[in-house]
C-alpha cells in the first residue's frame, strides 16, 4: 500500500501532463456510472427472478432483459480498460486490494452469462436449474460490486470493521439494483407481473435509502479532507440540495409505489416511468457526492489522478482511440434502447 501524502500537488492544466488525466478520469466516471445505472438494473432483474414463480413470468422478465444485458457490461470492460492504461498505478493498488472480491464478480458474471444463454437450450425440466444459476451468478456480482465500494470508501482498509461495513454495502447495492430491477419491469411489462415490480420495488426502496445514508455518513469521517470539503463553509450551504434532493426523490418514489396499484389495475400506466427514473436519480446524486468527496483521489488520500496516470504522451495515443470509440459505444447503446422502446413482448424459443 502506498504511503498516505499530505501534499496535493496539481499540475499545469494547460498542459497535456494536466488535463489528460483529467479527462480520462471523467471517461472513467462516465463508464462507472453507465454500468452501475445500465448493468445494474438487469442484475437487478436477474436477482428478482427468485421470487417469480410463474414461468410465463420468468419469461417476461428475461424477454425485457434480452436485447440489453450483454451490451450493458461493455461499461465495464471500459471502466476497466480505461483504469490499466490511464492509470496502471492505481490499478495495482485497487485490483491488488479487491483481489477477492473481483475474481468472484468475474466467476458471478460468467456464471450469469453462461445460465442465461444455456435456458434458451434446455429442457424444461432442467429450465429451473439455469434460472437458479442465473439468480446466483446476479446476486453474487451485485454483492462483490458493493462489496469494492465499501472498499474504495474506506481506503481499503483491512480491519473488520470496515470488512463489516463493506458487507453491508454490498447488501444494500444488491437492494439498489433490486429497485432498479423493479423499476425497469413497472415499465416494461404489463399485468400480474408489473403488480408484483411495484410490491418488490416496495421491498428494496429502504434498504437502498439506508445504503445512500450509510456511504454519506462514512465518507466524510475517512478523511479529514473530505469531511473539509463537507462542513466547512460555505461549502457546507452550497452542497446542501445535494441531500435534500436526494431525499425528495426518495420520497417521490414511495409515494409514485404507493399509488401505482390502483392505476394499474385501471390499465392506467401514467407514472410507471417514476420508480425507474426517480431510482437513476438518486444514484447521479450519490455518485456525484462520491466523486466530489474524492477528487483529485483515486485511492482516497495516498493517489491522485496525476501521480497515478501513465505519461502524458501514453495518453494522449489512448486519447486518439476513446475519442473514436467512445461515441461508438454511446451511439449503439442509444440506438438499441431506442429500438427496443416500450413494453417488451412475449418471449418464444
Amino acid at each position: 500500500m502506498l504511503e498516505t501524502t499530505s501534499v496535493l500537488t496539481i499540475p499545469d492544466l494547460t498542459q497535456p501532463a494536466g488535463w489528460l488525466p483529467l479527462v480520462f478520469a471523467l471517461v472513467l466516471a462516465l463508464a462507472m456510472l453507465a454500468y452501475v445505472i445500465l448493468d445494474g438494473y438487469d442484475l437487478g432483474v436477474g436477482i428478482l427472478l427468485r421470487r417469480a414463480h410463474d414461468e410465463a413470468h420468468k419469461d417476461a422478465m428475461i424477454a425485457s432483459i434480452g436485447p440489453f444485458w450483454d451490451a450493458n457490461e461493455t461499461w465495464l470492460v471500459l471502466g476497466v480498460g480505461v483504469l490499466l492504461v490511464a492509470f496502471p498505478m492505481a490499478h495495482g493498488v485497487i485490483l491488488g486490494a479487491l483481489y477477492l472480491p473481483v475474481a468472484l464478480m468475474l466467476v458471478a458474471l460468467t456464471l450469469r452469462g453462461v445460465a442465461f444463454d444455456f435456458r434458451v437450450k434446455a429442457r424444461l425440466e432442467h429450465r429451473a436449474l439455469w434460472d437458479r444459476a442465473f439468480y446466483t451468478g446476479s446476486l453474487l456480482a451485485a454483492w462483490s460490486q458493493g462489496f469494492m465500494l465499501g472498499s474504495l470508501v474506506t481506503g481499503f482498509a483491512s480491519d473488520w470493521g470496515s470488512q463489516l461495513f463493506n458487507a453491508l454495502i454490498g447488501l444494500c447495492l444488491v437492494a439498489a439494483y433490486c429497485l432498479l430491477g423493479a423499476g425497469w419491469l413497472i415499465m416494461k411489462t404489463e399485468g400480474a407481473l408489473q403488480l408484483k415490480a411495484v410490491r418488490w420495488a416496495k421491498g428494496s426502496l429502504w434498504l437502498t435509502g439506508a445504503g445512500v445514508a450509510a456511504i454519506s455518513m462514512a465518507t466524510p469521517w475517512v478523511s479529514q479532507r473530505i469531511f473539509d470539503k463537507w462542513f466547512s463553509l460555505p461549502q457546507v450551504m452550497l452542497l446542501l440540495p445535494i441531500p435534500a434532493m436526494t431525499v425528495a426523490l426518495f420520497v417521490v418514489i414511495a409515494r409514485s409505489l404507493k399509488r401505482l396499484p390502483t392505476r394499474l389495475a385501471q390499465h392506467n400506466q401514467y407514472g410507471a416511468a417514476v420508480p425507474f427514473a426517480g431510482t437513476v436519480g438518486v444514484l447521479l446524486l450519490a455518485f456525484y457526492g462520491l466523486s466530489y468527496s474524492l477528487f483529485p483521489w483515486l485511492v482516497v488520500d495516498q493517489l491522485t489522478i496525476w501521480r497515478a496516470a501513465s505519461s502524458p504522451e501514453a495518453l494522449m495515443m489512448i486519447f486518439y482511440g476513446v475519442v473514436v470509440v467512445l461515441p461508438v459505444i454511446i451511439g449503439y447503446t442509444v440506438f438499441a434502447y431506442r429500438v427496443f422502446w416500450g413494453k417488451s413482448t412475449a418471449l418464444h424459443y
